[in-house]
């Protein structure tokens, strides 16, 4: 089967094709396109270059396009992609601005380039349907509830791959095994020891979930992409008394308030330097105090959820790091994971010192923790559903 991936942002369109079987996938072609503002043109020019380069002969080969969909009003999962999706999608749109209304125009537009491909939506939040109620809610009155005001969580993609992949490097292939039917048989109970994992997804954007036997049971982010860490350039979590405070006391309107908490917020507005860590820690170094401080902030929110997961869940058997700060990132894992001796996490600084961007463990051999790095994988999480669902 030949799955398309398509990844849609605002002004961006990536794709990866894949050839998918019962043992896996392989990735054929891939390639994107920056600055978009005719979605319907680049696809067609990437379904033409697909053909020009002779990785397919006509566009009827591609039996499925799969989407990366975020957040849907009344609806999650691993779904077909129809007018469900879309109404779905445009139904949080002002939630999820930079991308819902992306994802809904890509779905409609390949529809029109592919009218026989099928159509799937893997939504972010799929991956925590299982969540405890008591970690899914606000404390909120009943009538915000009732209209879909409640924590979902996002980079589920992300998170599942690492729930399959640690608990493989763990040699606990009963929990791999559950974490990859998930979405087909829902969650299963495991009769052994459990498999406890803290999933920290480090980027632009940045998550941590905590994982047990596959499945998860908390997460860093909540009702919006907004909540949780700091991100690169929007604040993460913040006291809802602080945006009227400041938009009576700074005279700006709720729209530029939510437009700096946006985009001039996160590692940008602590540091004052950059959204992107490389400059940040480059600033650090050279003795800036803020861009330390905005360093600081991140790792002791990264440790706060991670903490908080290690307490519900009763102890942690692995610590991993994906995402593009936590692939690359030495210093941020060494802080994380800095004085957990006593939790039996045993860190070896030089081989996380040489880590870059490689499936790695990295903690010492008779640490009872294994800290591990694992590349971020989301597209081929999303052919495999794509597969297994129309399989």
């Amino acid at each position: 089967m030949l799955v398309l991936v398509a990844n849609l942002g605002t002004t961006s369109f990536k794709y990866q094709l894949f050839r998918m079987d019962g043992q896996g996938g392989a990735v054929l072609a891939k390639g994107g396109y920056e600055r978009v503002t005719d979605y319907a043109a680049v696809i067609d020019d990437a379904l033409a270059t697909l053909q020009r380069d002779g990785v397919i002969t006509s566009v009827d080969e591609i039996e499925a396009v799969g989407f990366k969909t975020v957040l849907g009003k009344d609806l999650s999962g691993c779904v077909e992609a129809d007018d469900r999706v879309i109404e779905a999608l445009e139904g949080f749109a002002a939630v999820a601005p930079a991308h819902n209304p992306p994802y809904a125009n890509g779905i409609r537009q390949f529809r029109a380039s592919l009218p026989k491909s099928r159509l799937v939506a893997l939504f972010e939040t799929a991956f925590y349907q299982w969540v405890p109620e008591a970690a899914s809610r606000y404390a909120i009155p009943r009538t915000w509830h009732e209209i879909g005001i409640r924590r979902y969580g996002f980079h589920g993609a992300s998170h599942k791959f690492i729930a399959e992949r640690s608990a493989e490097l763990c040699g606990r292939e009963d929990v791999a095994q559950v974490a990859r039917r998930l979405y087909l048989d829902g969650p299963k109970d495991i009769s052994s020891a459990p498999f406890r994992a803290i999933s920290c997804h480090l980027g632009g954007s940045s998550s941590v979930t905590g994982i047990r036997n596959g499945i998860a049971i908390g997460t860093s982010m909540g009702f919006s992409p907004q909540s949780g860490l700091p991100q690169n350039n929007r604040t993460g979590d913040l006291d809802p008394e602080a945006i009227p405070y400041a938009v009576k006391t700074l005279g700006i309107t709720l729209d530029e308030a939510q437009r700096q908490l946006c985009k001039e917020s996160g590692l940008l507005g602590l540091s004052g330097v950059s959204n992107d860590i490389r400059d940040v820690n480059a600033a650090a170094a050279a003795g800036n105090a803020d861009a330390a401080l905005a360093l600081d902030v991140l790792v002791d929110s990264i440790r706060h959820w991670a903490g908080s997961f290690l307490l519900r869940m009763g102890g942690v058997e692995a610590l991993t790091f994906t995402g593009g700060i936590g692939e690359n990132g030495a210093p941020v894992r060494a802080a994380v994971c800095a004085g957990l001796e006593e939790f039996g996490l045993l860190l070896d600084p030089e081989k996380n010192a040489a880590c870059r961007a490689t499936e790695t463990i990295i903690s010492r051999e008779d640490s009872r923790v294994k800290v591990i790095v694992i590349p971020a994988n989301e597209e081929l999480v999303l052919a495999r559903e794509v597969y297994r669902k129309l399989s």
